[in-house]
């Protein structure tokens, strides 16, 4: 049946940021999909373990600082999923930052802290995972691009070029790692009801003119980026590679 194909039983996900907002969601919705989920993230977890742990699903609690992050903490990250969960099947790298000022007068800190969490640790991290994927002949890397993955946006240089950098390497994994096995993808949500929007959510006048862009009419919800990334994690989705999905309102059609 086809329903079967997205069926995550006896699967294990690790979920990047899984503390709140989008990443809490997906990792819910593996777990809904019958995925255990490891969860990393700097903020508390309790919540996203609460409701996993609800649904009957293992969930392991993982803490790093990606800000600080360097490959041998990736690969120990790894390890850690492995020891406590048994495998490694899915891998959702979710968590990063924003940081806002016009172009003239962006500091070097912001540029580097962004670069450094939203790209340089996705590449780390996944570079990890894959050494166990790769051995397994299975596995799949859902990163998180952006509707700045395809646009430029104004006051957010290092965000726009960590996000056009997370498509490039979605689709540079894809294409040496389709042929052992591992599926590479990458999901792009729209304006999302978040943190991270919130200083556009409060412009009455910015935010006015995102949700006159948006043809769905509404910022999109945590919950909306769910069936997404249940696809994309299971089996339903094995000849799709290297894909920069768009979540987004149809944000991109305007």
């Amino acid at each position: 049946m086809i329903l079967d194909l997205f069926k995550l039983d006896n699967k294990v996900a690790l979920v990047t940021g899984a503390g709140r907002g989008l990443g809490q969601a997906m990792a819910i919705a593996l777990a809904e999909a019958g995925a255990d989920v490891a969860g990393l993230d700097v903020l508390p977890l309790d919540e996203t373990a609460a409701r996993v742990q609800a649904l009957g699903r293992r969930f392991l609690p993982l803490s790093a600082n990606l800000l600080e992050a360097h490959a041998e903490d990736m690969t120990k990250v790894i390890e850690q999923v492995v020891t406590g969960l048994g495998s490694l099947d899915i891998l959702i790298n979710n968590a990063g930052i924003i940081r806002r000022a016009s172009v003239l007068e962006f500091s070097e800190k912001d540029w580097d802290d962004v670069m450094q969490i939203n790209l340089k640790a996705v590449f780390l991290l996944s570079q990890a995972a894959g050494h166990v994927m790769v051995k397994q002949g299975k596995g799949k890397i859902i990163n998180i691009a952006s509707m700045l993955s395809f646009q430029g946006g104004i006051r957010v240089p290092s965000y726009t070029a960590s996000k056009s950098g997370v498509a490039g390497i979605t689709r540079l994994m894809a294409n040496e790692l389709a042929a052992s096995g591992l599926n590479v993808n990458a999901i792009a949500p729209g304006y999302m009801a978040t943190d991270n929007t919130a200083p556009l959510r409060a412009d009455a006048e910015r935010a006015s003119s995102i949700l006159d862009r948006i043809p769905a009419g509404r910022w999109g919800e945590p919950a909306d980026l769910m069936g997404t990334v249940v696809f994309l994690a299971s089996a339903a989705s094995d000849y799709l590679n290297g894909a920069i999905v768009p979540v987004d309102g149809g944000w991109l059609t305007r």
